[in-house]
Parts: structure tokens; C-alpha cells; sequence
């Protein structure tokens, strides 16, 4: 299964049969089989399909997203069909309101992403030796905070009695572990892409442009993760639900932005992408076509694990979840079916 990212102007995309063909100023350039489609990413506004192609990829399972033409923002995202196990949504429910159960969940998801910061910062010790002491400081503050909440984590397993800080310290030690985790990747991107740390909304610098882009797109994996497993991805745990918001795909990327970070870092170092691919535009850094080319081909490239560990997070927490929730389900009979 495949990323397939239509970013040309004046392209068009008609169904025909099982495949998608691709016209371009009304020439055909070719056709790809729906069945290989995995998600599909169409950037800008220029790109016409009409909606028997969105149909045919949901159907198909496939997840098609809309991207924002100048900036790394999603508009929309079409899934395919729904899960209709009511049960695991009734459980999930109740489950965002239970604090002792929310505070357990954002304990792990914490501890995970500050571990996998640390490993990250070790990983690039040992790449640029010459930025040793940024990220040095920086592992010395990650250090005694992971440390400190993996102690409430085995005192919770040892005890059987919760320890569990609230959400709000927990939002604490992640804030000054990003504090920390950003200053010392600093130390290691090149000074003529001028990152100072993270910013968004818009993003004012290459390294921050690629993190907001490769954030959106495993979002958008973890919402179909979720959907796949009959979850909802509104009702997140440590993310509490909000407005407009996939709330519980939030939690779940947490732990691999470290993993993002460190793909990024590797894309500048290889050249993949290049200062050159980005312009400056009031106020907002734009990464232009041929960055997006070079993204998107490295991005599949290295998604897979990434998308494996999203299904399987949101596959044991259905698990975790049906059993309570399915006694809350009726069993249908005859009458009760729809005419």
C-alpha cells in the first residue's frame, strides 16, 4: 500500500474502473490502481477530481487528505468506511471521563515521547560530536525528568495504588522537556536555515516548516488508525477533547515526533532538502515543489514503522476497550432492524 501525492497544476483525476488516470492540460500521463492506495495527499487548489474518485478511495479503504496550498496545514481529510463497533466508542466515553484512567494513559504517553527525546538527543551525540554540548544540556534536563516519571510508573505497577501526577504537572514536565529538547537540536541544524527552536502558525524557518508538514501528515495516519480500529478519534485521553480537534490521534503521535525530529535532521544532512526549496513569504517560510517532491518520496520511504505502531497502539486500546463496553450493547433482533 502507497502514498499517492498529486501536487501539479492544471492535473485532473477521473476513475476508470478499478484505477485512477491521471490527465495533465488534458493529456492522459498515466493510471494507478486504487487497490495500491493506501492515502492519497493533494496539495494546493488547482488539482480537479469529481467525487465518483473520492468515492471509489474511501470505498477502498484509502484516506485522502487536503492540504493547504501555501502553508503545512490540513483542510480536510476523507475517510473511508466506518467501524461499527458501538461498543468500544461507549467505552472510549467513559473512559475520558474517568481521571484516574486519563492520568495513567498521559503518564505513558509523557514518559514515552520524553524517552524517545533522549534517544534521539544520544543518536545525534553521536552524528555531530561538534554539537556535543547543546545536546549534552539538553539530555541533562530530559535525564531526571524521564527519570522521575517512570519511578510513578513502576510505584503504580509495584503498588497498585495510583501515584499518578495530575495533567496539568504532566503538561509541565512535557513543556520543559521540549524547552530543553528544541535547544539542543539547535546545535545541529545548519545556520543558514535559522532555527531557533520550534514555532508554527505559521512556521518562520525551513526546519520548522518540514516538522509542521511531517506532524500533520502522521496525524492524519493516526486518525485513520484509529477510525480502523473503531475508535474515536475526537476522545483523547491526555489531550483532552476539544472543538474541531482529533484529540485522541494527538495522543498517539506523541511518543514518534522524536522519530520525526531525527528523519527531518537526516533530510537536511543528505540533502533531500535544501534551504533553496523555501521562500520567505510575510512572515511565513513555504516549502516549494520541488522540497514537496523531495519530502514526500523520503517521507514513504521511512513511514511504514511509523504507521505499523500507530495501528498497533490503536488495536490494543480497542482491545482494552470492547470488553467493557460490550456490556452496554443490546443485541439486536429483527424487529429492531432498520426497514
Amino acid at each position: 500500500m502507497a502514498l499517492l501525492h498529486l501536487d501539479r497544476a492544471h492535473l485532473e483525476v477521473k476513475t476508470e474502473g478499478n484505477t485512477l488516470a491521471l490527465y495533465e492540460s488534458g493529456q492522459r500521463r498515466g493510471t494507478v490502481p486504487i487497490a495500491l492506495i493506501d492515502r492519497c495527499v493533494i496539495h494546493g487548489s488547482h488539482t480537479r477530481l469529481d467525487t465518483g474518485v473520492l468515492q471509489k478511495l474511501a470505498e477502498a479503504g484509502a484516506t485522502t487528505v487536503l492540504m493547504s496550498p501555501r502553508s503545512q496545514r490540513r483542510y480536510a481529510i476523507v475517510l473511508g468506511p466506518q467501524h461499527n463497533d458501538a461498543a468500544v466508542r461507549l467505552a472510549q466515553a467513559t473512559r475520558v471521563l474517568d481521571d484516574p484512567w486519563c492520568r495513567a494513559w498521559a503518564l505513558a504517553t509523557v514518559t514515552a515521547k520524553l524517552a524517545r527525546q533522549c534517544r534521539t538527543l544520544h543518536t545525534l551525540m553521536v552524528q555531530r560530536p561538534d554539537a556535543r554540548k547543546p545536546l549534552f544540556d539538553a539530555l541533562a534536563t530530559l535525564t531526571p525528568q524521564l527519570a522521575e516519571l517512570r519511578a510513578h510508573l513502576d510505584a503504580d505497577v509495584r503498588t497498585g495504588l495510583p501515584t499518578t501526577p495530575s495533567l496539568d504537572s504532566l503538561r509541565g514536565h512535557e513543556g520543559a522537556a521540549a524547552r530543553a529538547y528544541f535547544g539542543g537540536l539547535m546545535g545541529v541544524f545548519a545556520p543558514t536555515l535559522a532555527f531557533t527552536g520550534r514555532n508554527r502558525r505559521p512556521p518562520r524557518d525551513p526546519v520548522n516548516a518540514v516538522l509542521s508538514l511531517g506532524y500533520t501528515l502522521l496525524h492524519a495516519q493516526a486518525v485513520q488508525a484509529c477510525v480502523a480500529a473503531g475508535l474515536d478519534p475526537l476522545l483523547g485521553f491526555y489531550h483532552r477533547p476539544s472543538f474541531g480537534r482529533e484529540s485522541l490521534a494527538s495522543d498517539l503521535i506523541e511518543p514518534l515526533r522524536p522519530t520525526v525530529d531525527l528523519w527531518v535532521w537526516q533530510c537536511f544532512k543528505d540533502q533531500t532538502l535544501r534551504a533553496d526549496h523555501f521562500s520567505q513569504d510575510k512572515g511565513a517560510c513555504l516549502m516549494g515543489k520541488a522540497g514537496r517532491q523531495g519530502f514526500y518520496t523520503a517521507w514513504e520511504q521511512q513511514q511504514a514503522p511509523w504507521q505499523r505502531w500507530l495501528r498497533r497502539q490503536a488495536r490494543q486500546l480497542t482491545s482494552q476497550l470492547r470488553a467493557q463496553g460490550q456490556a452496554w450493547v443490546a443485541n439486536p433482533t429483527d424487529e429492531d432492524e432498520p426497514c
